[in-house]
C-alpha cells in the first residue's frame, strides 16, 4: 500500500502575535515527491484558531474535522477542545487508527496533539512548537532566531523554515503561513 506521508510545520508565538507556517510537500513512500503545494495549516473558529497537521492527509484532516467540532461543542475554548480531542482520540477504536499529530494555537496558549492521545502545551518561556519530518531543523533555527535576533514571530517561522527546507528532504519551501 502507498503511503504518504512527511512534513514540517513550525508555529512561533512573539510579542503577542502567532504565527504558523508549514512546507507544502507530501512524499509517497519516502522515495516519490507527489505534491509541491499542500496546504496543511489552517483556520478554526471563525479564523481565531491555527490548526497544523502532519502525518496522513486523510487522517489529518479526519482531526481538523474532530476539532472544529470540538470547539464548536465548547464555545471556541480551545483548552477543553483539546483536552476532550485527545481523551476521545485515546479511548474511541476508530480515532486511535489514525495516523497523524495537529498542533492548535490561538492568540494566548498552544497545544501539540498525537495520536497516542498525548496533549502538551509548550513552557511560557519555550513559545516554539514543531511537529513532522523537519520539526527538529526548524524547531533548532526558530531557537536560535528568537534567542539571538529581534526578528518578528512571521520573520522567524518564515527563515526557520527556509532553513529547514533546505536540510530535510521531505521539506519543501512552498510555504502556508497564517498569523494572528
Amino acid at each position: 500500500m502507498d503511503r504518504f506521508a512527511s512534513t514540517t510545520v513550525l508555529l512561533v508565538r512573539r510579542n503577542g502575535s502567532v504565527c504558523m507556517a508549514s512546507d507544502g510537500q507530501i512524499t509517497m513512500n519516502q522515495t516519490t515527491i507527489v505534491k509541491n503545494g499542500a496546504r496543511k495549516v489552517r483556520r478554526a473558529a471563525k479564523g481565531n484558531i491555527l490548526v497544523g497537521f502532519a502525518g496522513g492527509g486523510a487522517d489529518a484532516l479526519a482531526l481538523f474535522t474532530r476539532l472544529e467540532a470540538k470547539l464548536e461543542e465548547f464555545n471556541d475554548n480551545l483548552e477543553r477542545a483539546v483536552v476532550e480531542l485527545a481523551k476521545d482520540w485515546r479511548t474511541d477504536r476508530a480515532l486511535r487508527q489514525l495516523q497523524a499529530m495537529i498542533i492548535v494555537s490561538d492568540k494566548t496558549k498552544s497545544f501539540f496533539v498525537s495520536g497516542g492521545g498525548e496533549l502538551m502545551q509548550p513552557d511560557d518561556d519555550e513559545p516554539i512548537l514543531a511537529i513532522g519530518s523537519g520539526a527538529h531543523f526548524a524547531l533548532a533555527a526558530a531557537r536560535a532566531l528568537i534567542r539571538h535576533t529581534d526578528m518578528t514571530a512571521g520573520e522567524i517561522v518564515r527563515e526557520s523554515m527556509r532553513i529547514a527546507s533546505e536540510i530535510c528532504i521531505f521539506t519543501n519551501d512552498r510555504l502556508t503561513i497564517e498569523e494572528l
